[in-house]
């Protein structure tokens, strides 16, 4: 779509406000409004301004003046405002140098799209994230200097199966660990998913499916169909838009916090991945799993760098609380088919070669998908460019594996401190080609130690009162 498309868009729709929105560092939308008589073409090229010093991660006081230029790809009808509304997603500009952004995540994941076609290796990256979530009753938390607490609820929740409710408590509530695939009245979202799919559907997103997920108290995924890296990037910060909106019409609400319930299983994101040129998959081929040796080199690359990429990739202090082993998150670094414990699978629901695509499954819904994307494609290019050995695949039951058994196989990070320090000392291959910078890649170590390991790290726990109270 051209600018003046987007504004005929605007037009035909009867459309009273403009809303340009962006990403932040850590991945979360930010937007401005704006009447449409303020819109025309020469917003496409010029920009609008904003305070860059106000947004988390980004320029200091001294230097904010930044810039917004609206992409009219992006734009779309708002299904959730009163008024008419045109949303489109935007690039950030320095209004001195009229260069793009070193710290915008969609530039990176733009300049990741650029580097495969320059390789000469690939000309098009294909992702596709399962993204799960819980919606939720309620959810409560709050923390101070002699407090810190947090509570959810869910009419699903299995703690509530002797509750006393209004009309008799039904029962009808999945137990830990049991909520894949139940049909209603077990499932009593499926209505609500539904409609999520459809406003989905009416914002091209192309859905395939939807389901309840594994934990109880409402966990659920939808499955988007595969696009192009940055075009999935603006799709899945969409997605995570229209969840959370449909859901609080409906006075619930969802969050794709990766480990929001103990002892069930967390809310993972397995990221399909493949690389086509001239229109051909070129993961196909004769090898393991049906891959060819790119295709092997490119998971190998992803495995040699996990426990970096995993900075992106799981970069919350709950990220690793859902990366534990005897769930279903997998830490162990290796290659599999059907293996679902292993960190990379390769899918074996169809023999065709437009199917042959990796699956890494340790990330989490949490990630900034511009910068994890890029991450994991720049990683996957780094394998096929030194020929990397993904290893000898392990196909056995990895929970089962004795100490000795898995003392020589990689594991993931066990917290957000330990992928930092990876990340700090395995970056090079991000540098290649200028997709990431050293600025970038510094900026998000320190944000991420100063506001949010440290302050966790340096807050009592509740279960520590229950430990520790009486020593």
């Amino acid at each position: 779509m051209t600018a003046k498309q987007a504004l005929e868009l605007a037009k035909k729709n009867n459309v009273e406000i403009v809303d340009l929105r962006f990403t932040d560092w850590p991945g979360t939308w930010q937007h401005c409004s704006f009447p449409i008589s303020e819109i025309d073409e020469s917003v496409f090229e010029d920009g609008l301004g904003f305070d860059g010093s106000s947004i988390r991660g980004w320029q200091a006081i001294h230097e904010s003046d930044m810039l917004m230029v609206p992409d009219p790809d992006s734009a779309f009808i708002d299904p959730f405002f009163q008024h008419q509304t045109l949303v489109m997603v935007c690039d950030i500009v320095d209004p001195i140098t009229k260069e793009r952004y070193s710290r915008d995540p969609r530039w990176i994941a733009t300049k990741a799209e650029n580097h495969l076609r320059q390789t000469g290796i690939g000309d098009t990256a294909y992702f596709g994230p399962e993204a799960e979530f819980f919606i939720l009753g309620s959810a409560r938390f709050g923390t101070s200097a002699n407090r810190g607490f947090y509570e959810i609820d869910s009419v699903e929740g299995i703690w509530n199966s002797d509750r006393d409710e209004p009309g008799g408590n039904l029962a009808n509530k999945p137990r830990h660990k049991e909520g894949y695939f139940p049909v209603p009245p077990m499932d009593s979202l499926q209505d609500l998913r539904s409609e999520m799919v459809l406003q989905m559907q009416k914002l091209g997103i192309a859905i395939e499916a939807h389901h309840h997920e594994v934990g109880t108290a409402g966990q659920a995924e939808i499955d988007m169909r595969f696009t192009t890296l940055v075009q999935m990037a603006d799709q899945l910060l969409l997605y995570k838009y229209v969840v959370k909106n449909v859901a609080k019409q409906a006075g619930m609400t969802a969050t794709f916090m990766p480990k929001p319930l103990f002892d069930d299983n967390g809310s993972g994101m397995h990221i399909h991945q493949s690389i086509w040129k001239d229109g051909k998959p070129l993961f196909a081929g004769d090898g393991y799993g049906g891959f060819s040796p790119l295709g092997l080199h490119y998971t190998g690359g992803i495995l040699k760098h996990s426990r970096a990429l995993a900075a992106f990739s799981n970069p919350t202090t709950n990220s690793y609380k859902r990366l534990v082993p005897g769930f279903e998150a997998p830490t162990t670094l290796a290659i599999s088919t059907r293996n679902r414990s292993a960190s990379c699978r390769i899918p074996m629901y169809s023999a065709s070669p437009k199917a042959k695509r990796i699956e890494v499954r340790y990330p989490d819904p949490a990630c900034n998908p511009y910068l994890t994307f890029a991450a994991m494609l720049m990683a996957g290019l780094d394998g096929i460019e030194n020929k990397i050995d993904p290893g000898e695949p392990l196909d056995k039951d990895i929970y089962s594996l004795s100490a000795e058994e898995l003392s020589d196989v990689a594991q993931m990070p066990h917290s957000l401190e330990e992928s930092l320090d990876e990340l700090e000392a395995d970056h090079d291959f991000l540098l290649t080609g200028g997709v990431f910078t050293e600025d970038a890649i510094s900026t998000w170590i320190e944000y991420k130690r100063e506001n949010e390991v440290d302050p966790v790290r340096i807050r009592p726990h509740p279960h520590e009162f229950e430990l520790y109270y009486d020593v």
